[in-house]
């Protein structure tokens, strides 16, 4: 195996297969051989895996991957699911993606996905299909959980996305973007400022953009009928503080027609100002 590469899969047969048998003694006495094994196959300088278990209450998943870490040595660990109930036959690619997601969110390596068919039959490849999405959001949901910054990215790119009202965008950045536009389409075929389950009145993604732009004066209602008007007269009581404060520059445009005259005039005072005694 060492020679060749080969990574030994511990499988592990005694393995709870409903939740009655869920962290039993069985299962864990099991668990212990494999850590030896481990042990063994390291020591023959051979890479190992472990195979986890495949039905464990939601509350009982973190505590399975940290004794599999304990006993294993930090092995990597590979989990079928687990599904975390027995009541939803036709439905187990959802009652195991749960578990899947818990799991990952403790440690494990690697997940197994599960299918629809799993318990009653033979998938196809549409089975297989929901199997693999179902585990892309329970390995993407595990890596959110533990803080890995690069899939936060996609979905902060895809919030942002959302709140701009931008659906290219969110068809282009969402993990299946066909079926998320097909279902967009099916009730509303053109890309506007809302979408078909709230509707336009009580879309909360408008109505923010709409409190925003209000907010920041940029509404319709605070811009002035023209964009350049005279002031209305200074009032009389102020004309003797503009008197104070003595007339126009010299360089002042209403006084120097030409720029270049007028940068001179500017320079001019500058340097006057520039020696004229301190004090």
């Amino acid at each position: 195996m060492r020679e060749y590469d080969v990574t030994y899969s511990l499988g592990d047969g005694l393995r709870p297969g409903c939740l009655a048998d869920a962290s039993d003694p069985a299962q864990f006495a099991e668990l212990r051989t494999l850590g030896e094994l481990v042990q063994r196959a390291r020591e023959a300088g051979v890479q190992v895996m472990v195979e986890g278990p495949g039905h464990i209450p939601l509350n009982e998943v973190a505590a399975n991957m940290e004794m599999e870490r304990r006993v294993c040595d930090d092995a990597p660990f590979y989990v079928l699911g687990p599904l975390v109930t027995d009541a939803f036959p036709g439905y187990d690619h959802i009652t195991s993606a749960i578990g899947a997601t818990e799991a990952a969110r403790a440690g494990a390596a690697m997940l197994c996905y599960v299918t629809p068919k799993e318990h009653v039959g033979l998938p196809k490849p549409e089975d297989v299909k929901a199997g693999c999405i179902a585990y892309k959001i329970a390995a993407h949901a595990g890596d959110l959980a533990r803080g890995i910054a690069s899939a936060r990215t996609w979905d902060d790119d895809l919030s942002r996305a959302r709140a701009a009202l931008n659906w290219p965008r969110q068809f282009e950045l969402a993990f299946d973007g066909d079926t998320a536009r097909a279902l967009h389409d099916e009730d509303l075929p053109v890309d506007t400022d809302f979408c078909a389950m709230c509707g336009h009145d009580w879309c909360s993604m408008r109505i923010s953009k709409e409190i925003a732009e209000f907010a920041s004066g940029k509404d319709v209602g605070f811009q002035p009928a023209r964009r350049a008007a005279r002031s209305p007269l200074v009032a009389g009581s102020d004309l003797a503080l503009l008197g104070r404060r003595g007339d126009k520059a010299d360089c002042h445009s209403d006084r120097v027609a030409d720029p270049d005259a007028a940068r001179e005039l500017q320079r001019s005072a500058i340097s006057r100002l520039s020696e004229a005694p301190a004090g």
